[in-house]
């Protein structure tokens, strides 16, 4: 693959309200309190629905995991009164989630997509030097523990779409998994 095939190819985080990703109708729904200790069993709530044919389950629960700590961590500043509402629909060939926060919106992401667009020319030329300063993504709000690599494996595993709504504290993702294949034996 050429340079400029790939960055022909390249996600970005979109905001885009009308997709179909925001239809919640007939998806399951479960509502939070921003409490990061609980994190890990919030997600396990949401992936029990999901079907056990799904072979890449280790996979979505730790995508599931890392929105709903950016919902708790990054949305609402880990303000236990402030809620993450989830809704969610699993089967063997999809898995959808809308994930929405009570805080003030996603407001670097043109910052975030500008920094993983950089990142990506400089992967495709394979300039690592260069990319030693596109390691991690950080803003004046960023803590120790944040660089933005949930979001640029976000990208790469929500195949079907990730999204944001015009406020910027709802996000809809979709994750398509390929269809099994029958032998004939």
């Amino acid at each position: 693959m050429s340079d400029t095939t790939y960055l022909s190819e390249m996600k970005e985080i979109r905001v885009d309200e009308s997709s179909k990703l925001f239809d919640k109708n007939g998806m399951l729904y479960k509502e939070f309190a921003s409490d990061y200790r609980q994190i890990r069993y919030y997600t396990l709530l949401i992936v029990q629905s999901a079907p056990l044919e799904i072979k890449e389950i280790n996979l979505l629960e730790q995508q599931i995991s890392e929105v709903i700590k950016n919902a708790v961590k990054h949305g609402n500043q880990c303000n236990p009164d402030k809620k993450v509402r989830v809704w969610y629909s699993f089967d063997s060939t999809h898995a959808r989630l809308v994930v929405q926060d009570e805080g003030d919106g996603f407001k670097d992401m043109e910052k975030w997509n500008d920094f993983n667009r950089k990142r990506l020319e400089l992967l495709s030329k394979h300039d690592f030097e260069g990319l030693a300063d596109y390691v991690s993504f950080r803003t004046q709000k960023s803590d120790d523990n944040d660089g933005g690599n949930a979001l640029f494996a976000a990208l790469e595993y929500w195949n079907g779409g990730f999204v944001f709504d015009r406020s910027r504290t709802a996000v809809a993702m979709l994750k398509q998994f390929p269809k099994k294949k029958h032998s004939m034996n």
